[in-house]
């Protein structure tokens, strides 16, 4: 297994939500849930549907990627395969499959202005598993022009980096 194969077999794990071994729709239902629950969003408004829409995109373009076996199950080697000839394509083509589910995210997070401040985005990381300090680093990350807000844009571009940059050992 290559550097980059075994890099992106690593990122398996944030998408594998409920930890079954594989990655399915409801992983993605479930951190839907787990963020309207921490910004106190209903899932019944429209901010709530526009992330389960968005979380139902992330899942198709993950699938249609990576679900070689049509079982409706991503394992951890179909990941890998999957995002690695993607990755190799064009990285930036495969975070765009996240775009919606990101979008609604910063949505949930704060509806009132573009993009979110490092605050919100670091809890959003947190509610989807990313480590407490290593969230602070990428949410600092994130705010690329240094504005002091997130854009959807640069959470799409943060996004792709995550797959392809190595990480520091």
């Amino acid at each position: 297994m290559s550097m980059d194969e075994r890099r992106i077999a690593a990122r398996f794990a944030g998408f594998d939500q409920d930890g079954n071994g594989y990655i399915d729709r409801e992983d993605f239902y479930v951190a839907a849930k787990a963020l309207l629950a921490e910004f106190g969003v209903a899932a019944r408004c429209d901010q709530g549907q526009s992330l389960f829409a968005g979380a139902e995109a992330f899942w198709q373009g993950m699938a249609g990627i990576a679900d070689v076996d049509g079982d409706q199950r991503v394992t951890r080697e179909e990941f890998v395969t999957g995002a690695v000839k993607r990755l190799r394509d064009s990285p930036e083509r495969f975070a765009e499959i996240a775009r919606p589910f990101l979008r609604a995210a910063l949505d949930v997070a704060d509806a009132k202005t573009p993009g979110v401040s490092k605050d919100d985005a670091e809890r959003v990381l947190r509610v989807l598993g990313v480590e407490e300090g290593v969230a602070t680093v990428a949410a600092q990350a994130l705010d690329a022009d240094g504005d002091g807000r997130i854009s959807e844009d640069e959470v799409v571009q943060g996004f792709a980096r995550y797959f392809t940059v190595p990480d520091a050992d």
